[in-house]
């Protein structure tokens, strides 16, 4: 399994919903994506990032080099997943993407989100996520979208993932999204 990278025609298709009944089909896929993610030290993962275009991601969140004030959430998959709110709080910070290798970016995201997926079990699964996981929440479902992060930046502010290293040396942030999936 590879990872998609940008330029791929698989990252800008709207990927499709998943049935609760094929989903079991999928369990060994969902294993493989959860371990590409690990291996490459990503917070999230989407189907489409290994070239299966369905509406299945992982969000996961750890404190690490690249983001130390992350906090703990053991990886999650979530099928047919979906925003039902989001606040008008917007942060901009900076985020990466296992598809894009090297750059990063300021992204404007809503600090607060209400969401829905089903678990691979068929459950329905209401909740609120905040803050650096609600970032890897968009960010993932953006990938669902056809949507890349630097679609939307709102400036060309891009920088290499050795420049990033050394903003972030000489900056302590309060929050690092850098490198979501």
């Amino acid at each position: 399994m590879e990872i998609a990278q940008l330029g791929n025609p698989v990252l800008r298709q709207q990927a499709l919903s998943l049935s609760h009944e094929k989903s079991d089909e999928y369990k060994a896929f969902f294993r493989d994506l959860e371990s590409i993610m690990l291996e490459h030290n990503g917070v999230g993962i989407a189907a489409p990032q290994v070239s299966e275009s369905i509406r299945a991601f992982i969000v996961a969140s750890r404190p690490n080099a690249r983001y130390p004030h992350a906090p703990m959430m053991q990886p999650t998959l979530m099928l047919n997943p979906e925003v039902i709110y989001q606040n008008d709080d917007i942060e901009m910070d900076w985020e990466g993407c296992l598809s894009i290798p090297g750059i990063r970016a300021k992204v404007p995201r809503s600090t607060e989100i209400s969401v829905r997926y089903e678990t691979i079990s068929g459950e329905c699964v209401e909740k609120t996520l905040s803050g650096f996981v609600a970032r890897v929440f968009l960010h993932e479902l953006d990938h669902l979208n056809g949507v890349v992060f630097l679609d939307r930046t709102e400036s060309s502010e891009y920088v290499t993932e050795a420049e990033f290293q050394r903003i972030m040396s000489v900056n302590t942030p309060t929050s690092t999204s850098n490198h979501l999936a």
